[in-house]
């Protein structure tokens, strides 16, 4: 893979604005395991291998289950992931593809069963900042640390 500019190096502010992104997420209610969850779940999407590599380690790490990771991609098709779970990731896969319908009513009917206004955007916000890195890393060919 070709080298490229690195935003970190050439605009260190602009990694200090998402990492205050990344701050705000930290002290909010969204659950390690709900991150995690969005994180890779986006990555995957979007073919972030950066992401996926940093993302799944620290799920890891968190005590997440190897088996649910390794059927992340085909979690409408086990019974690994909770109602509430499920949800997390449709809402998930809707923002991320977000050209295709958007979010659909059904699933924010879903989400609001499930999820109080506070933790709902917390969500959102996720999906939003993982969405961003995923396009700073796959845009500047970030290389993946061991």
């Amino acid at each position: 893979m070709d080298k490229r500019i690195q935003i970190d190096a050439a605009e260190p502010l602009a990694y200090k604005a998402m990492f205050a992104l990344e701050g705000y997420l930290q002290q909010g209610q969204l659950s390690k395991m709900h991150k995690d969850l969005i994180k890779i779940r986006v990555s995957q999407i979007n073919g972030c291998a950066f992401c996926i590599d940093m993302h799944t380690k620290e799920a890891l790490k968190n005590g997440e289950d190897q088996q649910r990771l390794f059927l992340l991609d085909a979690w409408r098709h086990t019974d690994m992931f909770t109602e509430e779970e499920k949800t997390l990731l449709q809402i998930t896969e809707e923002v991320t593809l977000i050209h295709l319908n958007g979010l659909t009513v059904e699933t924010y009917q879903k989400a609001i069963e499930h999820f109080d206004a506070n933790y709902f955007s917390q969500i959102i916000m996720a999906i939003t900042t993982i969405n961003a890195w995923n396009r700073i890393a796959i845009s500047t060919h970030k290389p993946i640390g061991n």
